[in-house]
């Protein structure tokens, strides 16, 4: 059998020409652009919600806090990932600092100190979508070739996918990862963990390092990363998923829309999609992510190679 290998092209990503066709048309895309201040409340209440859940549960049997935090705290921890997400384009509130401390808030709840690496990452990631050297949502090769199209191995990567995720930065060498942002997510989000131990009990910590470990992981929301680029069909890079689920995911499924608008914040989301229908209707979607899990896990022809990857350009760092 041949090896596996990435779906390579020389074409550029498809979404800045999209954007100019969209906006030639559809001018009055530009209202739907910019913050929603509206998203800081949810922020607040997710994070809340968890420390709640957490304190709650510090004294529960074991087995209860993980089916806690598989059940409600997978969907809390996915959704303030999404908030990260949301501020790193500036999109929650007014202003790059407003949206770093947005973001650094969201992190409080998720033990693991990673929005400004993330913001950094993805940044690049939509300037320089599927070039293997500057895109860290693509899995190394090595990782690739490791798990390849066995249905328990993509099983068990997608298990641990928050860990497959947290190295994919170190890949990028020439992209610098720590900074005075960095390192004071790092500082405090270890300190609110510490604080967590302490106050409220180690199973309290477990229940929040749990939750964003399968919200990440082998979940209906964790099927999200897989939906997002992974190609099921010839030639179409992006994918939207358009179910129910989104409600608890802030539109995040909208991710054809999101690359081609990145500034147009997750509640206007479908409102592009309505406002230009020719041009996402057209595409294939998904109305289940649990479907996209199975798919990907069950069907031979997919394995973390199946992304489409352009050319590596001079490696441009975004700001972040």
């Amino acid at each position: 059998m041949a090896e596996l290998d990435f779906i390579r092209t020389d074409e550029p990503q498809v979404h800045p020409r999209r954007r100019k066709e969209i906006l030639d048309r559809y001018p009055e895309v530009r209202q739907l652009t910019g913050r929603d201040p509206r998203s800081a409340p949810y922020v607040v209440l997710m994070v809340v919600a968890q420390f709640v859940i957490a304190w709650f549960l510090r004294d529960q049997p074991w087995w209860l806090v993980i089916a806690a935090a598989y059940v409600v705290g997978a969907v809390f921890a996915h959704g303030l990932y999404v908030m990260i997400h949301e501020a790193s384009h500036n999109n929650v509130l007014k202003g790059t600092v407003r949206n770093k401390l947005a973001a650094i808030f969201s992190d409080l709840a998720l033990v693991f100190p990673g929005a400004m690496i993330f913001r950094k990452f993805h940044l690049i990631h939509h300037r320089q979508m599927g070039e293997l050297d500057n895109d860290a949502d693509i899995a190394p090769a090595q990782e690739a070739r490791l798990i390849g199209n066995s249905w328990w191995r993509k099983a068990l990567w997608l298990f641990f996918f928050s860990v497959s995720q947290a190295g994919r930065p170190l890949k990028m060498r020439h992209v610098k990862m720590w900074n005075a942002w960095s390192v004071s997510n790092l500082l405090v989000v270890l300190g609110v963990d510490v604080a967590v131990f302490f106050l409220f009990g180690p199973l309290a910590l477990l229940y929040l390092a749990l939750s964003l470990f399968f919200g990440l992981g082998l979940h209906p929301m964790g099927g999200r990363w897989i939906q997002e680029h992974y190609v099921t069909v010839p030639g179409q890079e992006t994918y939207s998923y358009y179910g129910i689920a989104n409600r608890l995911a802030f539109n995040i499924g909208h991710h054809v829309e999101h690359h081609d608008f990145m500034n147009v914040n997750w509640r206007n989301l479908p409102k592009l999609r309505r406002l230009a229908p020719e041009y996402y209707d057209t595409l294939a979607s998904y109305r289940s992510w649990t479907w996209v899990v199975l798919n990907f896990i069950f069907n031979r022809k997919m394995s973390p190679f199946s992304r489409i990857t352009h050319p590596s350009t001079t490696r441009v760092t975004a700001k972040s």
